[in-house]
């Protein structure tokens, strides 16, 4: 098995860790309700009705 010669320092490993970020995410505008939403996540309306790429997935039962 491979053993490093000598200890990596706190801060050797830290200046490497510098570049793992994350980046902002990506948000889309629904076509047929015009909500934001992030891609690839089904999202619910003003109402409470669950769409995905712009299709209603679930509706909301009206209460009488």
């Amino acid at each position: 098995m491979a053993h490093p010669k000598s200890k990596t320092s706190k801060q050797r490993k830290r200046k490497r860790r510098t570049h793992h970020k994350l980046e902002m995410p990506q948000i889309a505008t629904c076509p047929t309700t015009k909500e934001k939403h992030l891609y690839h996540r089904a999202y619910f309306d003003d109402e409470g009705n669950m769409f995905y790429r712009g299709k209603m997935l679930v509706k909301v039962e009206e209460e009488a």
